[in-house]
């Protein structure tokens, strides 16, 4: 008994009996075959091993077209991926400069009538310290493990950030908010001198040179400050110093690789233990003066202290924490020419708010000191030539 199954070499035969003509192409590679069958519909009547060579098929590859299509795929989702990141770069940047804005407003004039700046400082670490448990509380944020010497490392950070952002609110109780922000652009000057004292990082000449209109731009400006005197002058040079101190120190005293972490999670530590260290001496030395009792015997509006010291904690917290976001985004050097246009941005719009009174002179030195903050980001990229 025959079988109905016809191997395709049979059916080849076949066809070739019964229609007399096949035109046949194959390409030399092993893996393409095409067979072009030309016949009639009534050439072959409906027997199934008729059936069965009719029934012989073969896939052509797909065209080139389409292949040029698929492959346009990854780079239109590698463009629309660059340009989120750029617009959401560009977003932190705007909320950085935003954020730094309110704060410095909020807190100049809860300052300006509440004369406790200690009170004030603990306050915001306070706020920020709620905020980083919230964020851990519900795993908005992964809360970290750490160990005996992560905690050994970051207790001098904790502590000169805390006197930083102490003496930086001592500064805006006594001077305007423009005069502050124009000495805390002396910041470079005193990472150089710390970097060379303590990591042995030998300044290039560019580097030196960039700081000569730093620190002659801040003189010309503190001389011709109408707001001027020593206590708010001194309290924001020393706000550069334990700033500074605080990156120098972050390099210094390295944690362990192993055990290592990341901006936000070191920063909200940061902010937990700064608001530890603060509450007791600010008891000690300040008392609590922040009940409504007090507030209302020393004349002032309760709901408005409180509502505006909620929200420069508020902005403060948010605006560090968007800087250590941008922080893990770019590079340190970009990271300093954005903190420059954001240090230009709060003083002219607390000049505006305020109405400082600005003598040419003093923005004639502003402006020196604040290029010369530029060009030292700028230089600071150059690397010294090797021999």
């Amino acid at each position: 008994m025959q079988s109905s199954v016809l191997s395709p070499s049979h059916s080849l035969f076949l066809l070739r009996k019964a229609h007399g003509r096949v035109s046949a192409s194959a390409s030399a590679s092993t893996s393409k075959l095409s067979v072009i069958l030309t016949s009639s519909s009534s050439s072959f009547p409906c027997h199934p091993r008729s059936l069965a060579a009719s029934s012989l098929s073969f896939k052509l590859p797909p065209s080139r077209p389409f292949h040029a299509r698929a492959a346009s795929v990854p780079e239109t989702s590698a463009a629309e991926s660059s340009a989120a990141n750029i617009l959401e770069l560009g977003a932190l940047f705007g909320f950085w400069i935003l954020f730094n804005i309110y704060f410095n407003i909020y807190n100049k004039q809860v300052l300006k009538v509440y004369h406790f700046p200690l009170t004030v400082t603990t306050l915001q670490f306070a706020v920020g310290a709620l905020l980083v448990a919230f964020m851990w509380g519900f795993n908005l944020y992964k809360r970290p493990k750490l160990s005996a010497p992560q905690l050994a490392a970051i207790l001098p950070l904790a502590l000169v950030h805390t006197l930083g952002n102490l003496f930086t609110n001592m500064s805006l109780g006594k001077v305007a908010v423009s005069f502050t922000h124009t000495i805390k652009a002396m910041e470079p000057f005193f990472s150089v001198i710390l970097s060379a004292m303590f990591l042995g990082e030998n300044p290039t000449a560019w580097v030196v040179g960039s700081l000569v209109p730093i620190v002659g731009g801040v003189a010309l400006a503190s001389a011709t400050e109408a707001s001027f005197n020593w206590a708010g002058f001194w309290s924001a040079m020393a706000s550069n110093l334990t700033n500074q101190s605080r990156n120098v120190l972050s390099k210094k005293l390295m944690v362990n690789k192993e055990e290592s972490m990341d901006n936000i999670t070191l920063f909200s530590i940061i902010t937990v233990m700064s608001f530890l260290l603060s509450a007791p001496v600010t008891i000690l030395m300040e008392g609590v003066k922040f009940t409504p009792t007090y507030l209302q015997s020393a004349g002032l509006n309760v709901n408005e202290v409180y509502i505006r010291s909620l929200l420069a904690a508020l902005c403060f917290h948010a605006y560090q924490q968007v800087s250590y976001m941008i922080l893990q985004k770019v590079s340190p050097v970009t990271h300093s020419v954005g903190n420059c246009v954001k240090r230009v941005v709060v003083i002219v719009s607390s000049v505006i708010f305020f109405q400082t009174p600005v003598s040419p002179i003093n923005a004639f030195g502003t402006a020196i000191a604040l290029a010369g903050v530029f060009l030292y980001s700028r230089v600071k990229r150059l690397k010294p030539k090797t021999i």
